[in-house]
């Protein structure tokens, strides 16, 4: 089959509808088609605009003027920069060009590793060598080599003349006039490294041209092209046609090697062009610009020469301040546009019923059209004024959102959509695209509000984030990061814990993801902390480390505790951990083996190695902690693989084989992974989320864009100061701030419909106004100058009625009741979550209250203390089932240095417990004490070294004296009693009962009942009372007498003892009985009672105020307590109704009143 005779030359097709273009690609393609199995070349600038072509060209053919080519197949995307080094191996032989350029980027960063250290001792490289003294992990060298590699890189294409210059031994910069300045002394460097790389090149057998760089390779090609004989074939290699479609920028190196190749490839350009008239004389640097002729023309009325002062006069203002890279590129385009050329082949484009000028208005029914016309026609503001009719208040095709974070962001842009999705049944999640700054930083958030929904809730929206580098989602990359940080990490609880949490690591170790509760319970219970071993904390500069608290201790506890369990005792000094036992000691095996696997490549990671040794260590790595279950886990290993490969050969071909540190190796290797090239999937059916680069000009029916703070967009780059580019601008340099600016203004054209913008425009904290990003802020100023809100034409000092109109301000909380108006009101703010909404349910007559509680089974003593100790706590966890105590994870990644008050009350009731024990059982308490303080120790719930000396003896000091008192206290009730009694007690009224048992009663010479009881707090403080720590002795103290018989409780505290002398039975029925009611009431709803503040207030001598909210070094009770603050955030609320005094009074005076019976201290009780 003869294939379509395709004649060459470059065409250039402008246009200001990407669609357009796209269309005419496609009829195109289908007019003159290649041969079967010939490969169409074409090149893009990012993967989103690659997608779109592949289902433009996928669609089903039509007959009519519509449709694709029914098939997207032999179709070969890519980058630019990668097809020209294919040209140049075409044209110039691939003998004379490598394959792979030894002056591309990721082999010179390694030349560049191997050849620092070896220039340094020259005088030129004084600024270097400071730079990279005390560089014992060679980080700074790798830093440095990257960037110079980045810079290099740039060199080459951009300056190539600078770099022919430092090759010939001129050291000079030549600006774009053609200026030629010596370098300072302070970058001449520059120069002599260039030439070292290329001697170091050469030396290596590099090939005489491909030696010289990429700049040398070009101007050969284009004198190779220059010489090529006139009728003779294409060279083999070279496509019959490239298409290039929708760049925006490309440098004049890449657009030369295009238009050399027309000699005999046909070259079809699709340039994205916002206007149809000539603009290039509305930004500035325009006498940069080489081209003589321009393919556009002059806007009618127009002047040939503009002054500075009138631009305004002649341009449109948005495209002055943000068109400055694509007026570069359209002009460079201009240099190889001739109206001879385009003669020769618009006949081609007549033939399929197209131009080659597809400028198209955009309408005026919306106030983004209108704008979009307007920097197509280049209207000026002027104009703009007179051509467009006041904005109708029902016009919503822009609209600005401010919120007060990206959370809220998201949650607004969701309730939007779901609006537009209610309001246009024709619209479908796949015509929304949403753009951010940064996708990373919002990822997050993006799940929180889009991904929690379930698929069957009519809310569901299908989203996918594209353009997402897998180090900041995949969890697989993540656990390889931590892995790869074990010579420099302390291996804390929460990061094995974490490691567990990836499927692809509990696969090979076969742990199931139900059994990490239990795991975390035993290794919480076996005290580990951080580090693998002693050998491991010495190797992060701890001197003499102690093997407490590290795993390999939790290990050996836990191990010991499953052979002996909790009868055996210790073993070398090993206390065992006895909760390990039965079936579930086969976990125990899999947390064993990846703690000696994490052993084993910590050792390897230790030390420095060749690329070669590192290689086989990584695999190993992966082999050890990885068994994927799934197709992605497997497709990320066999990508991190793949780069272990391509990093070794760059080595190789930098001849680069000396040992490296992990610290260079590992964060390269992960790196490698966020360069995904044209592989990333988009156009799934769903809201696509991504940032602005890979879905430029790609017109979808709403654009969303998002994050668009002052300093997050335009992004903001520090220059290197050895950049020495950034000196001497040229047209089609690469700049970040303007690339930003131009992709603004590709998205506000590619908005068919409706352009949402939203950004951080109010503080979380204090809610002041943060500025938004310059763009939207000269977008804002614009639209005000231009346009008037319709009913606001002649009112002068209504300026801002249309940006008020515009602007929608969101409120924090999504709960707020602005998004809830009443019935059939009109309002901007709205939401579709109803969850949030906040039923105002509550009765006329007081605050809100539950039913009474069905109470069946009777209650304790231990219980009702407990409600009593904390009413608000107890009605939230007992009858809400609400727990506001959140632990702190980070905690458990530190051993203890000191014991907080909780820990310390937990091992004083320990040694306590054990000393009282042993006095009861006739051994000496002395051995109990020591004992039980050496378990402790064991344990590993003290300090290291001395310091555990210390903490022993603060435990140890307070106990003779309290088990004297205690003996004593013994003395007078020195009989036990031959049973614990039963306490049985029903309050008629309510039907509540008390069944309990009384323990520890003890009985005097004339069998009088008391009870010796020890107490681990402090029961007197500072010459105070701490009635809060009796509270449970109170109640067992009335309860002993619901049976009628007189009892005397003797508290014996760490710090004084507490006598509460034989009450009234009547009385203390009374008490009980009030307690009880109290209990029913405080079941359904938070009583207004918080114990120290009421004892403070009975008191009398202290601020009931200062003990609820604090004060100077004065901790209040309501900052402790989260369910204080959630019920009674202040004082005030707790006080306002009254009903704090009452209960007060009825609950706590008596207990007050106790303390102060005129026997309850005996002499030196108190302490």
């Amino acid at each position: 089959m003869t294939p379509t005779p395709l004649p060459p030359g470059l065409m250039l097709v402008h246009g200001n509808h990407p669609e357009s273009l796209r269309d005419l690609l496609v009829t195109w393609l289908r007019r003159y088609p290649l041969a079967p199995l010939e490969t169409e070349t074409l090149l893009v600038h990012s993967n989103g605009v690659a997608q779109w072509l592949r289902l433009a060209l996928a669609e089903d053919m039509d007959d009519g003027a519509g449709g694709g080519c029914g098939i997207a197949a032999g179709l070969d995307m890519s980058l630019p920069s990668r097809f020209l080094w294919q040209a140049y191996r075409a044209v110039l032989g691939r003998d004379g060009v490598p394959e792979v350029s030894p002056f591309d980027k990721p082999l010179l960063l390694w030349r560049l590793m191997r050849l620092l250290p070896d220039v340094m001792a020259e005088p030129a490289y004084a600024p270097l060598h400071r730079f990279l003294a005390r560089d014992a992990d060679l980080r700074k060298r790798f830093q440095l080599a990257e960037r110079l590699a980045d810079l290099f890189d740039q060199y080459q294409v951009y300056r190539a003349d600078w770099l022919a210059a430092w090759a010939a031994g001129d050291d000079v910069l030549i600006k774009a006039s053609g200026e030629r300045r010596p370098l300072s002394d302070e970058q001449r460097w520059q120069a002599c490294l260039w030439r070292a790389l290329l001697a170091d090149v050469a030396a290596a057998g590099g090939g005489e041209l491909a030696g010289q760089g990429r700049a040398a390779v070009h101007e050969a090609f284009l004198r190779r092209v220059d010489a090529w004989p006139e009728g003779s074939e294409r060279p083999a290699g070279l496509p019959r046609r490239v298409i290039v479609f929708g760049i925006s920028s490309m440098p004049r190196q890449s657009l030369e090697v295009l238009a050399a190749l027309a000699r005999w490839t046909q070259v079809l350009m699709c340039v994205h062009n916002p206007c149809e008239h000539y603009w290039a004389d509305i930004v500035a640097d325009k006498e940069l610009l080489r081209a003589t002729h321009s393919r556009q023309q002059r806007r009618g009325g127009a002047r040939a020469e503009i002054a500075e002062e009138n631009l305004h006069l002649f341009a449109h203002p948005l495209l002055a301040a943000w068109g400055k890279q694509g007026r570069d590129f359209i002009g460079l385009l201009d240099e190889h546009d001739s109206d001879t050329a385009r003669a020769g082949y618009l006949q081609h484009f007549v033939d399929i019923r197209q131009r080659i000028d597809l400028f198209v208005p955009h309408g005026d029914k919306t106030l983004l059209n209108q704008l979009q016309d307007d920097i197509r026609d280049l209207r000026p503001l002027s104009q703009t004024r007179a051509e467009w009719p006041p904005v109708a208040p029902g016009d919503d095709s822009i609209r600005l959102h401010i919120a007060h974070s990206a959370q809220r962001e998201v949650e607004v842009l969701h309730d939007q959509l779901l609006a537009a999705f209610n309001a246009d049944p024709t619209l479908r999640p796949r015509d929304v695209i949403v753009m951010v700054p940064d996708i990373d930083a919002y990822a997050p958030h993006i799940q929180a509000v889009f991904g929690l929904i379930d698929g069957r809730d009519p809310r569901f929206i299908p989203f996918s984030i594209a353009d997402q580098g897998l180090r900041h989602h995949d969890p697989l990359v993540g656990a390889l990061g931590k892995l790869l940080d074990l010579p420099n990490g302390r291996v804390a609880v929460s990061d094995v814990l974490d490691l567990l949490e990836v499927p692809a690591l509990r696969s090979r170790f076969g742990i199931a993801e139900d059994a990490l509760p239990l795991l975390q319970r035993w290794i919480h219970g076996a005290r580990v902390r951080w580090g693998l071993h002693a050998e491991h904390r010495q190797s992060l500069g701890l001197p003499d480390a102690p093997e407490g608290n590290t795993w390999l201790f939790g290990l050996r506890r836990m191990l010991l505790g499953y052979a002996v369990g909790a009868t055996g005792g210790a073993w070398h000094d090993i206390e065992p951990f006895d909760e390990i036992g039965g079936l579930d000691a086969a976990l125990l095996g899999p947390l064993v083996q990846l703690l000696e696997r994490l052993d084993a490549t910590w050792r390897a990671f230790s030390s420095d190695a060749t690329p070669a040794d590192w290689s086989a260590r990584l695999r190993r790595l992966m082999a050890d902690f990885f068994a994927p279950d799934d197709s992605a886990d497997a497709f990320t290993l066999q990508r991190l693989d793949q780069a272990l490969v391509r990093w070794q050969e760059a080595c190789a071909a930098a001849g680069l084989d000396s040992p490296l540190p992990l610290a260079v190796v590992g964060e390269h290797w992960l790196a490698q992974l966020d360069d995904s090239g044209l592989s990333q999937r988009f156009f799934a059916g769903t809201v696509t989320f991504a940032t602005l680069m890979p879905m430029r000009a790609i017109p979808f029916r709403h654009v969303c864009l998002l994050g668009l703070n002052d300093g997050d967009y335009p992004r903001t780059r520090v220059p290197m100061d050895f950049d020495l580019m950034g000196r001497d601008y040229r047209p089609g340099d690469r700049s970040r701030r303007e690339d930003d600016r131009y992709l603004f203004l590709e998205a506000l054209l590619s908005a068919r419909e409706k352009l949402l913008i939203s950004w951080v425009g109010r503080s979380i904290n204090d809610n002041t106004v943060r500025p938004p990003s310059v763009l939207v802020g000269q977008l804002c100023d614009h639209l005000a100058a231009g346009w008037r809100l319709a009913g606001h034409e002649e009112d002068g000092a209504e300026e801002g009625a249309l940006l008020r109109a515009l602007t929608v301000e969101h409120r924090l909380q999504p709960f707020n009741p602005d998004y809830f108006p009443a019935a059939g009101a009109a309002s901007p703010l709205f939401t579709y979550a109803h969850e949030w909404r906040i039923a105002d349910d509550r009765p006329a007559g007081g605050p809100p209250q539950l039913a009474p509680p069905g109470r069946a089974e009777p209650l304790r003593i231990a219980e009702l203390a407990a409600f009593l100790r904390d009413p608000v706590k107890a009605f939230f966890r007992q009858r809400l089932h609400v727990d506001f105590d959140i632990d702190d994870p980070t905690s458990e990644d530190h051993e203890p240095f000191d014991l907080d008050g909780l820990q310390m009350w937990g091992l004083w009731n320990e040694l306590i417990t054990r000393q009282a024990e042993a006095l009861h059982a006739g051994l000496p308490r002395e051995e109990a004490l020591a004992a039980g303080l050496a378990r402790i120790q064991r344990r590993g719930e003290l300090a290291a070294a001395a310091f555990a000396d210390v903490m022993r003896d603060d435990l140890a000091a307070p106990m003779a004296d309290m088990f004297e008192r205690y003996a004593r206290g013994l003395a007078e009730w020195p009989h036990e009693a031959p049973h614990d009694e039963p306490v049985s007690h029903t309050h008629t009224a309510s039907g509540l009962r008390i069944d309990d048992w009384l323990r520890d009663i003890r009985l005097d010479q004339d069998e009088r009942r008391g009870r010796v009881v020890l107490e681990p707090s402090d029961a007197v403080k500072k010459g105070k009372y701490q009635r809060h720590s009796l509270v449970k002795h109170w109640l067992t103290h009335l309860a002993g007498h619901l049976g009628g018989q007189p009892l005397t409780t003797l508290i014996v505290s760490k710090a004084g003892n507490v006598r509460f002398e034989p009450l009234e039975p009547d009385a203390a029925r009374a008490q009980v009985d009030t307690l009880l009611v109290t209990w029913q009431d405080g079941m359904a709803r938070p009583l207004p009672l918080a114990i120290k503040t009421a004892f403070a207030w009975l008191d009398g001598s202290t601020s009931a105020r200062s003990i609820y909210e604090g004060g100077y070094q004065l901790t209040g009770e309501v900052e402790v307590s989260p369910y204080l603050r959630r019920a009674w955030p202040s004082f005030d609320a707790l006080a306002a109704s009254g009903e704090f005094a009452r209960l007060a009074e009825t609950l706590l005076r008596p207990l007050f009143t106790a303390t102060f019976v005129k026997s309850a201290a005996p002499a030196g009780d108190q302490a």
